[in-house]
């Protein structure tokens, strides 16, 4: 509050109408002007009659007023959004902010409210927004004005000054800036695997006049070197990128610095593009019709993401009875179409209890085994049939195998369950199999009755007898892999034979380990960003201690971080990951890459400090422009509201003059006592005139 003042005024309370006061003065006047041309005597008496009454009726009045002045009300608006953190624009806010405020701490007549301006994300810097909800409870005839410590780059700048009042601009620079940013135009966050994508982007050079020369565009797939070339700025450039493999790809793309550019923050995108196949197609052969048949079949028909071709075997070479072909209803094996033409079209190929008795000749299997070394997968569900001259272990396909039957007679009857081995138990395809045995525990799955024993085993056992006798193997040849299922009873599981077991979900890791989906793999190092937090994760088969990780991040700043585990074969970490960019975590020969932050916010789209986006409202409103690189902080001055808000080296809140009133004492100036002896008298004098 300010000190109390005392106002006198001359005021007006009207005994009647306005129009009704301003009807009898016009009549007195035609009354008096008519006497003044007959030339009566007395006239101008009745005319100080009529004055007297018509002041009289208007109810003049001396008032005074006690008033109690209110402090104006001042804002002062500090941006500390990210661009803010370029530079040394955080300590020139710092220093003009307080500044300001110790300037304003010795104006009695000013009350100076501070507003922050966080982080927008990716609506950008909402700095009017923030001064909109403060004003909310500012009354406008307070309202002093607004004091904005900013680097010009604003997101939401309006057509009005807020609250109607004078606006002035304090920019973190010392004048107009210049900035080269790359710009992600257009990128799909998902590919097909074995195909690529177009990655449409540009480089632009801001606040630069004239033509400059080519940029140097760098770009990394999954932290190595894709692609560097030079390329004209302010032109659409399209980058394929292929797509190898499933899961998420880490693209990393950096422009070429620009001289006296303020920062090369956003000379450089990152994104994730997430790889997927488009249609997994399997090849299923049953070498003969069984009871399991339909297990296979229900299982892949189920999964939406593949394409099943599928053939059974209803009459091999040795059941000629001579029926000629033309009457036969059945479909001929298209041995060459499946196994030459089209066999490089299968992700995966599914053998079950298949045998060789001719139908496919030894270069046919060879090609099977060729396309495993070259990336596909075969998985093989074996029994008695893989025993003996017509086994597929003593073909070409034996050499992409797990291994083989141990002997001629290596078919072996008795019930036994499955029982997970202590691999098995860290291994994805099979770690927390519903049912499954822990340790000492038996698993509560329905036995199994018949099974292959096998000789030397490659590649990894997930599942063994009580007795340690191997059931399931996994291998890796080349670049494919292979699958071993040691018994074709598998398929009791799945009618609940004494229980049952996990029969498809077991079956559908099988497959999408053997065709490398990322979730299934057993030794994986994976990162990801979220809430500003990096998460890493480890998977592995390797019993021992999970060891620690180099943390890379973007700005090539190096950490160690020690994993915990939080499950046999699965390791975790966590830390901050408030830098956006690509961040890299590397254990031995294994990296791991994750985006963090968005590809092209809008805060770092444009780094410079600028008076073009919101100097014109400050100008328009009273305000005005100051760099505080260059002359330091203005000084503040109050103003009145019709004068300017700025000058060369000072800023200005204006003195509203808004009060409340705490008394009020009136003195009637003419009152009736008064004021009727008065016009008696007159009249008196008026009629004495006239008679003479």
């Amino acid at each position: 509050m300010r000190p109390e003042q005392v106002i006198a005024a001359l005021r007006f309370d009207p005994l009647l109408p306005v129009w009704l006061l301003v009807l009898l003065g016009v009549v007195s006047l035609a009354v008096v002007g008519l006497g003044v041309l007959r030339g009566a005597k007395g006239v101008y008496w009745r005319l100080g009659a009529f004055a007297v009454l018509l002041i009289w009726l208007t109810g003049p009045r001396l008032v005074q007023e006690s008033r109690t002045g209110l402090r104006d009300i001042g804002l002062l608006v500090v941006d500390q959004t990210a661009s803010m953190q370029v530079g040394d624009r955080a300590r020139l806010a710092e220093s003009a902010r307080q500044a300001i405020q110790a300037q304003a701490a010795k104006m009695p007549d000013l009350e100076l409210r501070t507003v922050t301006v966080p982080e927008g994300g990716n609506a950008g810097t909402q700095l009017f927004s923030a001064i909109d909800r403060v004003l909310a409870d500012i009354p406008r005839s307070r309202f002093a004005g607004t004091i904005a410590i900013t680097d010009g780059q604003v997101h939401d700048t309006p057509k009005a000054p807020p609250g109607g009042a004078p606006l002035n601009l304090l920019l973190t620079g010392n004048g107009e800036q210049t900035d080269r940013r790359l710009r992600v135009i257009e990128a799909p966050g998902y590919g097909i695997v074995g195909k690529s994508v177009t990655l449409r982007l540009a480089i632009d050079d801001l606040g630069v006049n004239g033509q400059h020369g080519p940029a140097t565009l760098t770009v990394r797939r999954d932290g190595q070197a894709f692609l560097t070339e030079s390329v004209p700025v302010g032109v659409e450039q399209r980058i394929e990128i292929p797509i190898t493999r499933a899961g998420p790809t880490v693209i990393e793309m950096s422009a070429s610095p620009l001289a006296g550019e303020v920062s090369q923050l956003n000379n450089r995108a990152v994104l994730e593009i997430n790889g997927v196949r488009d249609r997994l197609r399997v090849l299923l052969i049953s070498g003969e019709p069984h009871q399991g048949e339909r297990t296979w079949r229900r299982l892949l028909k189920a999964d939406p993401s593949v394409d099943l071709v599928h053939f059974t075997i209803l009459r091999p070479p040795e059941k000629d009875d001579r029926t000629p072909l033309n009457e036969l209803a059945l479909i001929a094996f298209p041995v060459r179409e499946l196994f030459v033409d089209k066999i490089n079209e299968f992700d995966l190929i599914i053998l079950d209890r298949f045998q060789n008795r001719g139908l496919l000749p030894l270069p046919y299997l060879a090609n099977i085994a060729n396309r495993v070394r070259d990336g596909g997968a075969l998985l093989m569900s074996v029994g008695p049939e893989f025993v003996g001259a017509t086994g597929l272990a003593s073909t070409p396909l034996g050499s992409v195998l797990p291994g083989g039957p141990a002997q001629a007679n290596a078919v072996v009857d008795g019930q036994f369950r499955p029982r997970v081995t202590d691999l098995g138990q860290r291994h994805p395809v099979t770690e927390d199999l519903h049912g499954a045995n822990s340790g000492t525990t038996a698993p509560d799955w329905g036995p199994w009755y018949r099974r292959i024993e096998p000789g030397p085993l490659n590649g990894q056992v997930l599942l063994q007898t009580a007795g340690g006798d191997p059931l399931l193997a996994l291998d890796r040849v080349g670049q494919g892999r292979t699958a071993l299922l040691l018994s074709d009873q598998i398929w009791l599981w799945s009618r609940g034979h004494q229980g049952g077991g996990p029969q498809a979900e077991l079956l559908r890791r099988i497959a999408h380990w053997l065709m490398q989906e990322p979730e299934l793999e057993e030794n994986a190092l994976t990162v990801r960003v979220a809430d500003g937090r990096l998460r890493i994760e480890k998977r592995s088969t390797d019993p021992g201690a999970p060891g620690d990780v180099v943390v890379t991040d973007p700005d090539g700043r190096k950490e160690t971080v020690g994993l915990h585990e939080d499950a046999p074969g699965r390791s975790s970490a966590v830390r901050e990951a408030t830098v956006p960019g690509v961040w890299q975590v590397t254990q031995g020969t294994r990296s791991a890459f994750a985006v963090a932050g968005a590809a092209n916010p809008p805060e770092l789209a444009d780094l410079r400090a600028t008076a073009l986006v919101a100097g014109p409202l400050a100008r328009a409103s009273g305000g005005g422009v100051h760099w505080l690189g260059g002359n330091g902080t203005p000084e503040l001055r109050r103003t009145e509201e019709d004068r300017a808000a700025s000058g060369s080296s000072w800023v200005g809140l204006q003195r509203r003059h808004d009060h409340v009133v705490t008394g009020v004492a009136a003195l009637d100036l003419l009152p009736g006592w008064l004021s009727l002896p008065v016009m008696l008298g007159l009249l008196l004098l008026a009629w004495r005139r006239e008679g003479q």
